[in-house]
């Protein structure tokens, strides 16, 4: 349980959890990753059986972090301490995690949330949305992507390497236990109303807002590639459709000034492609996000070489056109053209320079991130400050 100034609800979620120990006859233990509590926390948790491992780095993520680090157990309950989740009642996720799973997540909106037990920003708006767009993005097979009662093997979640200290941990250990295909199921839980009196630690605007940014950081396919894709083709089917001529679809009339639009938004869908292809590259060089056979094998193929070729051959392409352009010019004495038909020349010739340009610089990028360097091993959980009561000490004997 992650705790800072939990004094209020602290000892009835111990007693429960200890209880249900006890009840189930697991072996187990209850830890209370305290996160620099100023209101008696520790003390309380101290005499009410649990273990209480100090954390210095403020968040609730670095106190999960250090927290599952210092556990015992081979599977792991985590919940928040303010009374909200029922410890007493368990057997779901300790049942499923016995049957094989690797993580558990308790559903919610499946178990029933008390009156006031959630705000209605959140239960309308925040939890389905972000659920949503989770589930869409990585396809976990839950639909309560945010529930703070969940169970795991823990060695299997410490292998993920998690590592954001804020609230948003939530949302990186369901995407990265789906990036790496962990045994992810769900079951009911129940939501009740904190028994705190004062305000939650949780910010809605800005936490929700950490929650999304996290979901789209994790999936360059949603967040560059399929709307860059669009916009490309779209832009570029527009702009060689009109270069042939102005098009009338019913009252409504397409030009040249249409083209030069299309033109934008074709460039904007082409930089925002190979933004997805650079962060992909880039995270999986860092660890970040693991890359999938289809992915490793269009990597093998677009090589710096290549890259830079076809960049070389588009840029040809519109410096070539462009020269036409030119010349057609100079033929007319470098005097006044035709408006519509200059633009109707100049729209490719700049889409073919600025692609192109874009595609060699792009490929020298990926060529830097590709650089093969020495094997990184990934930063250590952050370290418990060691239980003031707990003491170890190493000798020899002889």
């Amino acid at each position: 349980m992650p705790c800072l100034n939990e004094a209020e609800t602290l000892e009835v979620c111990i007693a429960k959890a200890l209880g249900y120990l006890e009840r189930a006859g697991v072996d187990g233990e209850v830890v209370i990753a305290d996160n620099g509590s100023t209101d008696g926390s520790q003390e309380l948790a101290r005499a009410a059986g649990a273990r209480v491992v100090p954390i210095a780095e403020r968040g609730y993520g670095a106190a999960l972090i250090g927290g599952i680090a210092s556990a015992r157990g081979r599977y792991v309950i985590m919940g928040d301490a303010d009374d909200s989740y029922d410890f007493s009642k368990l057997d779901p996720f300790l049942d499923r995690l016995r049957e094989g799973a690797q993580l558990v997540m308790g559903n919610r909106f499946k178990g029933g949330v008390a009156p006031g037990a959630m705000p209605p920003l959140h239960k309308y708006l925040g939890n389905p949305v972000l659920s949503g767009i989770g589930a869409l993005f990585f396809k976990p097979g839950v639909r309560d992507f945010h529930c703070g009662l969940r169970g795991f093997d823990r060695d299997a979640i410490l292998a993920l390497g998690l590592r954001t200290s804020g609230m948003e941990f939530a949302s990186e250990m369901v995407v990265e236990a789906c990036l790496a295909k962990l045994r992810i199921t769900e079951v009911p839980t129940t939501l009740s109303k904190d028994g705190r009196s004062r305000p939650p630690h949780l910010r809605s605007w800005h936490d929700g807002w950490r929650h999304l940014r996290f979901l789209l950081v994790f999936s360059p396919k949603w967040l560059f590639l399929y709307p860059g894709a669009a916009l490309f083709s779209v832009g570029f089917l527009a702009s060689l459709v009109l270069l042939f001529g102005p098009v009338e679809i019913g009252s409504v009339g397409f030009d040249v000034s249409t083209m030069i639009y299309a033109m934008a938004a074709a460039i904007i869908g082409y930089q925002a492609v190979l933004f997805a292809i650079l962060t992909k590259v880039y995270a999986e060089h860092e660890g970040f996000l693991p890359a999938g056979p289809r992915f490793r094998a269009i990597s093998q193929r677009l090589t710096l070489e290549r890259g830079l070729l076809v960049g070389l051959a588009i840029f040809v392409l519109g410096f070539v056109v462009a020269v036409a352009q030119v010349l057609r010019w100079g033929d007319a004495g470098f005097g006044g053209l035709d408006a519509r038909n200059a633009v109707r020349i100049a729209v490719p010739a700049t889409l073919g320079l600025v692609l192109g340009f874009e595609t060699m610089m792009s490929s020298m990028f990926v060529g830097i991130l590709s650089i093969p360097t020495r094997a990184r091993t990934n930063p250590p959980a952050p370290e418990a400050v060691p239980d003031e009561e707990t003491v170890e000490v190493a000798g020899t004997a002889s």
